[in-house]
């Protein structure tokens, strides 16, 4: 199974929209360079949100831009969800393993409150970074 990055998104703050870069450097065992959620203390160093995922709203008539999840990379063609935990991805040179499906939300927050509802919980998978490098829009995502 293979897939497309379409975006690459990073924030400053946790719980807020993310703002789209056609590259980033990912560091090992920490997350994208500038992003809010990167950390080495935790799990969900990268998030992923499919954009047929993201469609499935746009299809209620809501216009959402790349990050409006917070999602870090938007991805296409590749059914994220099938993909157990464990599994490892490459894009680029980077190497991420699936950490988890899905996650608890536990406020209302920023992405919530302009879109009305957030897919991530549902449909976002998490990884952790076991090779850094650069990824850029357009890498192709290989299952490993």
């Amino acid at each position: 199974m293979q897939g497309v990055v379409v975006s690459i998104n990073i924030s400053k703050n946790k719980g807020t929209t993310k703002q789209s870069i056609k590259e980033a450097m990912v560091i090992e065992n920490y997350g994208i360079e500038g992003d809010a959620h990167a950390s080495s203390h935790w799990h969900r160093q990268i998030s992923l949100l499919a954009l047929e995922s993201i469609q499935k709203m746009m299809d209620k008539g809501l216009t959402l831009n790349y990050g409006d999840f917070a999602e870090n990379i938007t991805t296409k063609g590749i059914e994220l969800l099938s993909l157990p935990v464990g599994t490892k991805l490459q894009i680029g040179e980077v190497i991420l393993e699936i950490t988890q499906h899905g996650k608890s939300c536990h406020s209302k927050c920023e992405i919530f409150k302009i879109v009305g509802n957030c897919i991530m919980p549902k449909e976002g998978i998490f990884a952790k970074v076991l090779k850094g490098g650069k990824i850029k829009v357009g890498d192709e995502i290989k299952v490993l």
